[in-house]
């Protein structure tokens, strides 16, 4: 559409309107659809929205203020006629479309004051404040609105000079030039313009854009001061503010009156809270946040369902996170890569290793790049659950991806998968690719290595391995202690006191206890026990039943079975293990569940001489006796404690057979069991 000449933009409809407010900026528009083409007659309705009151008008005797004093006035036009087109080309619709294009120049016009002038030159003589809301408020370059606003400074008597700078404010705010909007609102002061409620919140609305949040809540707090409440858009802008500066609780102050009072809320500021709630580790409050949201109709946005996919990962609730996505995929919402980066985490942290990689291959199929931390969720994944192979074609992918190397976490989660594998030589040679690319192995590398080497049973580089830690400027902790701990469980008598040394100097308490063990000394009765007691109740609850399991596995080993028991009533005693035993009317039963096998064993062992007891007390019996061993594997073997013990049960000729229905589970009836304790109770009357 061709510029309209100046001198056809001063139309009589325009000059009788009054001036339009920038808030509600209406266009007279003709009905020029077909129907009304081929009308008979055609009704032109002419609306006014006044930037001032109509009592504004000095003259109220004028004949052009009572007519704009109602709301319409109607001229009827034959559409057929030639003066129809002229009279929409003399419409302010004509004159508004005319000012839009202005303003696109003025956009693209070089910010100097000589060529935005004369530009504007082309209003002509009788330029009027419409005008410059009109242009003001469809540009967004922040340097030619400033001049633009000065042009209509020097040519006009503004009646309303807040609202002109209030549209200049909002390119501003288009712009995110919060620094220009700062020296703005100071040049309103200086001429002695009063700021109205519009100027804040643009202000405070730039803020936000600008991800500024401590300016946000400057500017909110400033309003008082100039006799301006806030409305419940800014107070809803506000809760998100406030809530990316970590005034929690001023946010979520807001957040309670919001939905007292009802206010609008956008999603960005929803966002803002489930993040909130995510943080305080309140996900529940998460959910209860997306569910207000949908209910009152707001529509989320990729923010809050990202949001909401990370707080779900944190929470460890991946099946939260699948109905979520299911829902962004429902609503049209194609996944972004902090969607996908966020279902990696949340898959990866609950190892839900099917999910996970689903996830990974589709973000590879669309040429996404992953970043090193979600590489390391997914190899730590893998690590955790013995996908070996998997870790394998994810590290070099990795490392043939050439945007994204591999860091020292990356390296320990490979060296712990090869670890767990008993692969030494794949471990070692990921160790000294780790050292070339200039890492030195960390604690949890060192660990891995410990395990590694006991595995294979190779004891002496298990020592090695160990004095590298003072090399290194390494402690050891008490995963590291524990993992030595556990290779005592795999190696040999004789070589039991070579570990015995590093135990002793890694935590020299512990090592005590596991002395008392090795080289069986005869202590004072009691003693052993309460140094066990001491070191089990010292550590963290990480740790505590896999030192329980080591020690009682290791005195199993040595046949130091006494000693094993009274550390499973430690552990019964300090909650390390819970409900062992329990008992129904219908049903005694045994839960290893979580046990390792020397732990296992142990337990049985009290089990029997408790059922002994009962046999002599006359107690009665019921129907069924159980054990649960649970019928997982183990992650790195191919054997799980339902298989071990079944071989073990048949060794005792215990009558426990596996349920067919009922995995990980081996039963006997009340005949059954009684009948065998009372030949055990024979055998052992014979023996002796």
């Amino acid at each position: 559409m061709a510029s309209t000449p100046s001198s056809t933009l001063l139309s009589p409809l325009y000059e009788s309107n009054t001036f339009c407010n920038f808030t509600s900026l209406q266009k007279l528009s003709f009905p020029l659809n077909n129907k009304l083409l081929h009308s008979k007659s055609v009704t032109l309705t002419t609306t006014h929205v006044s930037l001032q009151e109509q009592s504004d008008i000095s003259n109220p005797t004028n004949p052009r203020k009572t007519a704009s004093s109602s709301k319409s006035s109607y001229i009827w036009v034959n559409p057929q006629s030639p003066k129809a087109s002229q009279l929409r080309q003399k419409s302010y619709d004509s004159r508004y479309a005319s000012l839009v294009k202005m303003a696109e120049s003025l956009d693209s016009c070089n910010p100097v004051e000589e060529d935005i002038f004369n530009v504007l030159a082309a209003l002509g003589d009788k330029v009027v404040e419409q005008d410059a809301v009109v242009i003001l408020n469809n540009m967004s370059n922040a340097e030619t609105a400033l001049l633009v606003l000065k042009y209509f400074q020097q040519r006009l008597k503004l009646s309303k000079e807040v609202i002109i700078y209030n549209v200049t404010l909002k390119v501003l705010r288009k712009s995110k030039d919060l620094d220009r909007a700062e020296k703005l609102f100071d040049e309103m002061l200086q001429r002695g313009v009063k700021p109205d409620n519009v100027t804040f919140s643009t202000i405070i609305s730039c803020a936000r854009q600008c991800n500024l949040p401590e300016k946000a809540i400057e500017w909110f707090e400033k309003l008082p001061s100039f006799g301006c409440e806030p409305d419940d858009v800014t107070y809803s802008v506000m809760i998100d503010s406030y809530g990316k500066a970590g005034n929690v609780d001023m946010a979520l102050n807001l957040y309670d009156r919001a939905r007292t009072e009802k206010w609008r809320i956008d999603a960005v500021t929803f966002a803002t809270l489930i993040r909130i709630y995510g943080a305080a580790g309140n996900f529940d409050g998460c959910l209860n946040v997306y569910e207000e949201m949908k209910a009152l109709g707001v529509r989320p946005n990729m923010a809050v369902y990202n949001s909401l996919l990370d707080a779900m990962g944190r929470a460890k609730r991946p099946w939260q996170a699948k109905n979520i996505y299911a829902d962004m995929i429902s609503n049209g919402f194609q996944p972004s890569w902090g969607t996908y980066a966020s279902l990696i985490r949340a898959y990866g942290r609950a190892r839900y290793s099917e999910d996970a990689l689903k996830i990974y291959r589709e973000v590879k199929e669309k040429g996404l790049e992953l970043s090193v931390v979600l590489y390391n969720t997914l190899l730590a994944m893998c690590a955790d659950v013995g996908l070996t192979d998997e870790a394998v074609n994810i590290f070099e992918e990795m490392k043939a991806s050439g945007t994204c190397q591999p860091d020292s976490w990356t390296y320990s989660s490979l060296i712990t998968i090869n670890s767990c594998s008993g692969k030494v030589s794949e471990a070692e040679t990921t160790l000294n690719e780790m050292m070339e690319a200039g890492f030195d192995p960390n604690i949890f590398v060192l660990t891995s290595l410990i395990q590694c080497y006991g595995k294979a049973g190779r004891t002496d580089d298990v020592v090695r391995t160990f004095d590298r830690l003072s090399d290194l400027g390494l402690s050891p902790d008490e995963r590291f202690t524990g993992c030595l701990l556990n290779v005592l469980t795999q190696t040999p008598k004789e070589d039991l006191h070579k570990l015995t040394v590093c135990l002793e100097k890694a935590n020299p308490k512990l090592g005590y206890v596991v002395k008392l063990l090795v080289d069986e000394e005869a202590v004072e009765e009691g003693i052993f026990k309460k140094h066990a007691a001491e070191i089990l109740d010292c550590v963290t609850t990480d740790v505590q039943k896999a030192y329980c399991n080591c020690l009682i596995d290791i005195c199993v080993n040595l046949n130091q079975l006494e000693r094993a028991c009274e550390l499973l009533d430690i552990g019964l005693t300090l909650n390390i293990y819970a409900d062992i035993q329990s008992r129904t009317a219908t049903q005694w039963s045994l839960q290893l569940k979580s046990l390792s096998l020397g732990a296992a064993l142990t337990a049985l062992h009290i089990w029997m001489n408790d059922l002994n007891k009962a046999l002599e007390n006359g107690e009665e019996f019921p129907s069924l006796l159980g054990i649960n061993t649970g019928h997982g594997k183990h992650k790195y073997s191919e054997k799980g404690l339902a298989g071990v013990f079944e071989s073990h049960l048949k060794e005792l000729n215990a009558p426990f057979h596996e349920a067919p229905d009922k995995a990980g589970w081996f039963l006997t009836t009340k005949v059954a069991a009684i009948s065998w304790l009372e030949s055990r109770r024979a055998q052992e009357v014979v023996a002796a």
